[in-house]
């Protein structure tokens, strides 16, 4: 493994200076592997029963005033 900042003076292919000549591939970068932080747990990919049965009594309950106000205005 090459270490992250190669020594100037023992690196071939540079100038005086650190600079690089036409022609010539610069020293590669260092890099990191991974990820710096743990991943997240993953998600449950459905819905637990309890929030879609809240869903479906919401829309009753929506559609029942929908109902009761067309028949209060027929009436």
């Amino acid at each position: 493994m090459t270490s992250p900042d190669p020594e100037p003076r023992r690196t071939t292919g540079l100038e005086p200076g650190g600079g690089v000549p036409p022609g010539e591939t610069p020293p590669g970068e260092s890099g990191t592997s991974g990820i710096s932080h743990p991943e997240p747990p993953e998600l449950r990919k459905a819905w637990g029963p309890v929030p879609l049965v809240l869903i479906m009594l919401l829309v009753a309950l929506f559609a029942i005033g929908l109902i009761g106000m067309a028949v209060a205005l027929i009436a």
